[in-house]
């Protein structure tokens, strides 16, 4: 099968759709299917050629908005040769906007069915765009619905999610598939050669956590529970894989409790490396409300990791209380949370059991099981398209109006939420 898969964000960035879109391309093409990826250019550490063989890159404007993230230049994907040359089977768009409009476009020229993977709550991330509100919000909202309609098949990478997009509206076929690990990968990394690189005293307990250091992800709370714990545990450290605009705020709170020498932070790290650091860990710690599906909690437990989470959508499915973590109420006080944090530290028999639980749990997201049932989901939305696609090659004049009509309800469906949200947002301060 040829699979397109267009992403607005793709690797050197770091982040979770990124890594989804990677860890299904490589796959893929492991089991012998040809995959290309679109994808903005972005800063970073450019990746070895083997892997950017497969990705057809996009000039984009970097560091939108003082962020990591990179915007697509409008029609820069339509003027790719090598897009309009790989005849794909399917298209697989991973966001609604922007290369998702693309995505749209060149399926219907193309004539081959798209799918959606909503990998993300849109509304959690409007403080990235200016001029900020609740009308934002809600445009981030219902643009992803009326999206994921225009699709013939939609992807939630957790059962809440798609709880979540189906009260909001979707009607397209729905299917739960989660992003896949290397499960082997991680439960067989050297946590000592990581330590021995930062010099992590061996015998020191090691809280974890892995993330954008953004502030979506609920750092401020995180960073109040770790740093109580880390007081009342001298020996005790915090490592912290990513990097963010948060950074030095979440710096600031463990220095005014006076231990900020005990927070380890190597910045972003990938592949080996990252595997190696969360074998570092004894206790991954992760506060994030935001997650569609916390695929660094999966891949904690399969470095053999007990979780310490708040209950959360996407987190919820994963970790499980008493059985591979401990799962928190979220109004739970950041020095709750820290006592959690604490009995696992102090109790190795309770940690060790709950440790052999999370890689049970780590089973059901290997890379292998997500691919497979991808596969079979493309398998069966080209199936359904089938008829449909055929009507459209033996009658151009049809295929012209059905191209007319996509590019009507992009714009009407916008037009009529943005003007829905303002105008409500209006009402709203009038009364």
């Amino acid at each position: 099968m040829k699979i397109c898969m267009m992403t607005n964000t793709y690797l050197p960035h770091v982040g979770g759709v990124a890594r989804s879109v990677s860890t299904f391309a490589e796959e893929f093409i492991r089991q012998g299917h040809d995959v290309l990826v679109v994808a903005p250019r972005f800063d970073g550490r450019p990746l070895a050629a083997a892997s950017e063989r497969i990705v057809v890159r996009i000039p984009s404007l970097r560091n939108f908005n003082g962020s990591d993230f990179s915007v697509r230049l409008p029609g820069a994907a339509a003027l790719s040769d090598r897009i309009e040359s790989f005849d794909a089977d399917i298209m697989h768009a991973h966001h609604p906007f922007l290369l998702g409009d693309t995505a749209l476009r060149i399926a219907m020229n193309k004539n081959v069915p798209i799918l959606f993977t909503h990998h993300t709550r849109y509304e959690d991330y409007t403080h990235y765009v200016p001029f900020e509100s609740d009308a934002l919000k809600e445009v981030a909202i219902q643009l992803p619905t009326h999206f994921a309609n225009l699709c013939d098949g939609v992807i939630a990478p957790s059962e809440s999610i798609a709880r979540l997009l189906r009260k909001r509206g979707v009607t397209a076929p729905l299917v739960v598939i989660p992003t896949g690990i290397d499960v082997a990968a991680f439960a067989a990394a050297d946590g000592r050669r990581f330590r021995a690189r930062y010099r992590i005293p061996p015998e020191a307990p090691v809280i974890g956590h892995v993330g954008r250091l953004a502030e979506e992800k609920n750092l401020g709370y995180l960073a109040e529970a770790v740093a109580r714990h880390l007081v009342r545990r001298p020996q005790a450290r915090f490592l912290v894989i990513g990097d963010g605009p948060e950074r030095g705020e979440f710096e600031a709170t463990f220095r005014r409790h006076g231990v900020g020498e005990r927070l380890v932070m190597p910045g972003r790290r990938t592949g080996r490396v990252l595997r190696e650091a969360y074998r570092a860990m004894d206790v991954f710690a992760f506060a994030s409300l935001s997650e569609t599906q916390g695929m660094v909690v999966a891949e904690a437990m399969a470095a053999g990791l007990p979780v310490v989470a708040l209950d959360a959508p996407g987190v919820c499915e994963v970790v499980r209380d008493g059985s591979n973590g401990r799962l928190l109420p979220q109004d739970t006080p950041p020095a709750a949370f820290a006592q959690a944090l604490g009995r696992l530290v102090d109790d190795p028999g309770q940690r060790e059991e709950l440790a052999a639980g999370a890689r049970a749990t780590a089973q059901e997201f290997s890379r292998e099981r997500s691919a497979a049932r991808m596969l079979g989901f493309y398998d069966e939305v080209r199936r359904a398209t089938r008829a449909r696609r055929l009507m459209l090659h033996l009658h151009p004049w049809t295929a012209l109006l059905k191209r007319l009509g996509l590019e009507w309800d992009l714009l009407s469906s916008r037009t009529q939420t943005v003007a829905a949200a303002v105008l409500g947002e209006e009402k709203e301060k009038a009364s």
